[in-house]
Formats: C-alpha cells, structure tokens, sequence
C-alpha cells in the first residue's frame, strides 16, 4: 500500500522517462509515487537473459546510447558510464564481382584509404567530411536547448546560424542533400539510414519524417556518436531507480493505471495492483511516461492519430564472430560498429516502395552490433573466455501491417530472409556460429512491431510512440513540450516533443515544467 493517500506528483510509468522525473522531483523536495504495470522498472530500456539456461545479460530492446545528456547524468549522481566505439560502420558489398566493403573509423587516414579502396578515388571520402562536419555543427549548437525550455522554430534557426544546414535538415527532403553531395549508392545509403532507424518514410518524404529521425540521430551529446552502455540497458535504468529511491521517491510495480481524473489543478490516478481491486490516489501534477494514445485512454478522451511501427529487432548469442568474405576486414572491426545489410540507397527505396505496397522487401534492410565486443562485461565469465559474442540486428521497412494477417508466419520468413542477407558476406553461415540454449535451442530472437506493442505497449510497435518532432515549439507545445490540454498532466515518453531514444530528456523536461522552471 502507499504510505500516504495524495502525492505532490504521481508518474505513471517506470520507463527510464518517468525514473528520471521522479529522480529530479524528489531530489527538489517533492512527494512522488511512481506507479509501473511490469514487474520491474525498465520498459524498452532493460537487460535480460532471453535464452534459457545462458548466462548473457542482453540489451532485449533500446540498446545504444547517444541522446542521453551529461547533464542528466551529473545532476541526478548516476552510478552509469558508456564507452564509444573505435569503429564507426562496416558495409559490405560486392564490386567487380569480388567482395569488399567500407569501413568508417579507426582514424582518418584509415577511414580515408577505406573510401578510396571502395570508390576510386577521395572525393566521396572529402564529401562525408563536409557534410558530417556541418552536422556536427548543428549537434553542438542544438543539443544543449534539449534540456532548455523549448526555443521558437525562428530561435532555433538563428541558433544554428547556417543556412545551409538549416534547409538540408529541416526544410528539404535529406535525399536532396545526399543525392546532391555524394555519387556512390553504398555511400548514400550508409548517409540515409539514420533518417530510417525505427522512421518509415522515402529519402524524399515530403513530410520530413526522414529528416526529424536523422537529425536526433546526428545531434546525440553534441557529437552523434553512438556509446555502449557498460553493463548493458538495464544499468542504466538500474542507477535511475537507485538515484530515484533515495532521493525519497515511492516506486511500485505491479501496478496498472486505469483512469486518470483532473479539474487542472488537483489530479486523481486509479490504479490496481495484483487482485486487489482499484485504488486512487491524489496528485498535484500527474506526469505520465506512457504513449499519447495511452494517455487519452486513460483520461477518456479522443486519442490521436495511430502509430506504426516498421522494424525488425532481432537478439543473437554467437559462440564465436563469423568470418567475413572481405578477408581485407577483421570481424572484430566489422562487427564493432554497425554493420549495414543491403543498405545501399536504391535498395533501401526498393525496400520501402515493396513495403509500401503491401509485402515484405526482398531484400530486407538491416543493420547489426555486437556489444560484447565494447562491453564484455554482459556476459559471463566462462562464455567471455570460451570467445562467445553476442549481436543485435535492427530490420528496417517493415511496418507493422505487413504481419496483420500472421504475425508468427510473417516474422519467421522475415527473420530468415534477413539472415540471408547476411549470410550473403559470411565466409560461413550466422547458423553456424550461434550458440544453443540449455534445451538445445539456437539462441535467437526476433519481434516485429506486433510484438513490441503487445510486450511493452508501444502504439503499433512504434519506437518513438509516433514520429518524431522537430525541437522547437508548435502550436500546443508549451513550455517544455511535455504540455496536454491539462495544466496538471504533463507527458513524459517518447511522445513528447523532444522524445524519443534512450534519452531521458522528457523525463527531465516534464520534471522541469511541475517545479516551475
């Protein structure tokens, strides 16, 4: 039972967003209970051990970190590092009928003699230079407003002060921009891909749905790089709830919210817990780290447009590396960073035109890691001296209607179609080199939107909970961008402005708006 019957803030939801809103509001002073419906705290950013009888302490869904501010972590004493990755990306590929392939980082000169090797000559080494140096421009320039009340789109631009970048991010389709700066399709796709993670939408887009998803995906702690969590997903989380737990907040799990009451300025939540019937408690603010669609359900009011979800997430355990066609690369180099399947730019427009109309693609988009190569520290002991690795594979363009009619069917003929791909720039097939559970099973993985939506709630399996927003104001946004149509209840997920990834920047924002900031 709660120790009291009203709170000075109730957060519904335990995922890493809600945590860091009741870190913040407790360390101020406040009251705070935080009410989750899993068992555990976490929600897609937590570790488990999916295969049975193996020690391996995976990343099960969110799974990098970059959009996690220092600030966050300094603020609430978070007991949580990251490491970066020597290695950028790795795409294999096939030219002159021979395999090769490009690999980005390891330092310049070994990234510039990789584009060389790959193209002929410097020019598209000279033009990722440009283009990723005015990106890193606009990431040192708009990265620190994410955690500062929400500037005017007009602010914004004068504080990226380049026109340039501000019409190839945020006014023109990226395709534009990538099509004019770079000449090689493998080159151009490796460039797009971060406008597609989790996104489903054409380099040309005229929503610019493409281009909100790339610039989250440069803009990540000022730099854009990619860190590893050390101790996996669940660390974090972890070091959230401990920051949380003494500062003073109430964290209960095991408890699903059912309504949420409001005049505007006192809030009720009633929830149950177990078989015990339906408890409410009082609230000044109500913070919810839910979807957009779950809160309108909860305050019974007309939700939003639905959300889709168009990827592939896919956990593997390897009792070894594979051995890749292009003898030229180590694995270990390969694997480090991301490593791009059939990602070149028209296979990703034909992949998405496929999906569009109604089919899987047949050449399905994808792109792994292994964090066991950065972090060991997620596997046990034995398993790290018997050489076992483990890889994480995200699919891109596949939505979730593509697995309406059977997602059980559609998800097993995806998951083997991509391993195909792979397979493709294997010396040796991935089957051979997964390792078996305790009941001889491979250990492998996979969920489709479908999946996410029925395990964690993710409207339609979305990612984001809906797409992405630019980080500057609109019409209902607020102050912080965590604002609803209640002065009380502010969003906390993904689906705040300036939600979306392991960031807890909502988090932060919604806590900053019930203490006034």
């Amino acid at each position: 039972m709660p120790d009291r019957d009203a709170y000075d803030a109730v957060i519904v939801g335990g995922g890493h967003n809600g945590l860091v809103a009741a870190a913040y509001l407790a360390r101020a002073g406040r009251s705070v209970l935080l009410l989750e419906r899993l068992g555990g705290a976490g929600g897609a950013a937590v570790s488990s051990r999916p295969f049975a009888g193996v020690d391996a302490r995976l990343s099960r869904y969110s799974y990098l970190v970059s959009l996690l501010p220092k600030k966050i972590v300094r603020d609430l004493d978070l007991d949580f590092r990251v490491r970066t990755r020597t290695i950028s990306s790795y795409t294999p590929t096939e030219r002159a009928g021979r395999p090769t392939g490009l690999l980005v980082g390891g330092g310049e000169a070994r990234t510039r003699q990789a584009f060389a090797r790959l193209t002929g000559d410097s020019r598209e080494y000279e033009a990722w230079r440009s283009f990723y140096a005015m990106t890193g421009q606009v990431a040192r320039r708009v990265f620190p407003t994410l955690t500062e009340p929400l500037p005017s789109r007009d602010e914004l631009r004068d504080r990226v002060d380049d026109a340039t970048a501000w019409r190839t991010l945020f006014e023109e389709p990226i395709g534009t921009a990538i099509e004019e700066r770079f000449a090689d399709d493998l080159v151009r796709g490796i460039v797009l891909t971060d406008g597609l993670i989790g996104t489903f939408a054409d380099a040309h887009d005229p929503a610019l749905r493409q281009n909100r998803c790339f610039l989250y995906h440069v803009i990540g702690g000022g730099t854009g790089d990619w860190n590893v969590p050390v101790g996996g997903m669940g660390a974090l989380t972890g070091a959230l709830a401990d920051s949380a737990r003494i500062a003073g907040a109430r964290l209960r799990t095991g408890c699903e919210v059912t309504r949420i009451d409001t005049d505007g300025l006192r809030g009720e939540v009633t929830y149950r817990e177990g078989d015990s019937g339906e408890r409410t408690v009082a609230a000044r603010h109500v913070l919810v780290n839910a979807s957009p669609q779950a809160l309108a359900a909860l305050l019974g009011e007309e939700p939003p447009a639905p959300a889709e979800g168009a990827q592939l997430k896919v956990n593997m355990l390897l009792k070894r590396l594979p051995r890749l066609r292009d003898t030229s690369v180590d694995p270990r180099d390969a694997f480090a960073g991301t490593f791009h399947i059939a990602e070149g730019y028209e296979e990703l427009a034909t992949a998405y035109a496929q999906a569009t109309g109604g089919a899987t693609p047949a050449v399905p988009p994808s792109e792994i890691y292994c964090h066991s190569l950065t972090d060991p520290t997620i596997l046990a002991p034995d398993l790290v001296e018997r050489g076992y690795q483990t890889l994480t594979l995200f699919g891109l363009h596949t939505p979730a209607r593509l697995f309406a009619r059977d997602n059980d069917a559609v998800r097993a003929d995806l998951l083997k179609a991509t391993l195909a791909q792979l397979d493709a720039h294997l010396a040796e097939p991935i089957a051979d080199c997964l390792a078996l559970d305790a009941e001889g099973r491979p250990c492998v993985e996979a969920k489709t939107p479908l999946d996410l939506e029925r395990d964690l709630r993710l409207p339609g399996g979305h990612i984001f909970h809906g797409d992405l927003a630019f980080p500057y104001a609109d019409e209902g946004s607020g102050r912080w961008g965590v604002a609803t149509r209640h002065a009380n209840v502010l969003l906390c997920g993904a689906g705040a402005v300036r939600g979306g990834g392991v960031s807890g920047i909502p988090g932060h924002n919604a806590a900053m708006a019930a203490l006034g900031e």
